[in-house]
């Protein structure tokens, strides 16, 4: 159980660290004159097919086929639990055109208290009073964090709402990964949550894609932000969430903070003063406070 624990951890850690480097790479390819469609239709294009060709090449052999089936109504729903994933890099994505990767990652990692709240709601169960501290103190860190008590007239009231809504989201995605489909492969769980956001992605871009599209960016930045975006987070999650469970998980994913904010940092040059430091030194602090909990917990 603990080597279970200690490995859906690293997984989930790893895949908190793609998303991380990712918000960086697109406001690279803004830079580049690239706008969210592109970006994101690009992603999931390249992404999805990766995962098919990943999928038929790991595909058993005929003769242990047959061994286990999954109905239609499986396979529906484990596609339109992946339809948060898409709709998790369009939000982010847009709330980075408005605001910086700090400030966007901050907001993304709102996830870790939404998926408490909603775990208690689904649960019909009160949070035990550390988590309900942890929320406390996530939220007065995310004030620091943004820096919104002394440069809200400079913040960009649509990237934070773009942002809010990236996190809502997320928490979907991540509830998904902890709830839906655990009787498929983890890979195969991966493709289909990939197919569903790929679906959405499609759907939503759909007057971009008919009025202009940059094929360029496949060959710029499409790879990389499919790679760290698209590939392998979902193959981690899907792994990392049944082992974990979701408070945890949402938990691990908190290194997106450092890694987001290092990466911006080095390749674009932004700032974060040493309020909004404290606001980070906070949130991490919750997240380690609620962690001391689960650790205790299991025996860890």
């Amino acid at each position: 159980m603990k080597n279970s624990i200690l490995k859906g951890s690293l997984l989930i850690s790893l895949a908190a660290c793609c998303y991380g480097m990712l918000g960086t790479f697109v406001k690279m390819a803004y830079l580049d004159g690239f706008n969210t469609a592109e970006v994101t239709v690009s992603q999931f294009t390249i992404g999805f097919i990766s995962l098919l060709f990943i999928s038929c090449y790991k595909r058993k052999p005929v003769s242990d086929l047959g061994q286990k089936e999954y109905s239609g109504k499986s396979y529906i729903k484990m596609i339109a639990g992946g339809a948060s994933l898409g709709l998790t890099s369009i939000f982010y994505y847009l709330a980075v055109r408005y605001i910086s990767v700090s400030i966007g990652i901050i907001l993304l990692v709102q996830a870790v208290w939404m998926s408490i709240v909603l775990e208690a709601f689904l649960s019909k169960k009160r949070p035990d009073g550390k988590k309900i501290v942890a929320v406390l103190i996530i939220l007065i860190g995310t004030v620091f964090a943004t820096d919104v008590m002394f440069q809200h007239d400079q913040l960009n009231w649509k990237g934070i709402a773009w942002g809010i809504l990236a996190a809502s989201s997320y928490t979907v995605t991540m509830y998904s990964s902890n709830n839906i489909g655990l009787q498929f492969p983890p890979l195969k769980r991966s493709f289909l949550m990939v197919t569903g956001g790929f679906i959405v992605v499609l759907l939503v871009f759909i007057p971009v894609l008919l009025n202009g599209f940059s094929l360029n960016i496949f060959l710029k930045w499409g790879l990389m932000v499919s790679l760290f975006g698209t590939v392998l987070p979902p193959i981690l999650f899907t792994k990392g969430m049944p082992l974990t469970g979701m408070s945890l998980g949402a938990i691990c994913t908190s290194l997106e903070i450092p890694v987001a904010i290092l990466f911006a940092h080095f390749l674009l040059g932004e700032v974060v003063s040493p309020i909004q430091w404290a606001g980070v030194i906070l949130i991490l602090s919750a997240v380690v406070l609620i962690n001391l909990k689960k650790k205790t917990e299991n025996g860890i």
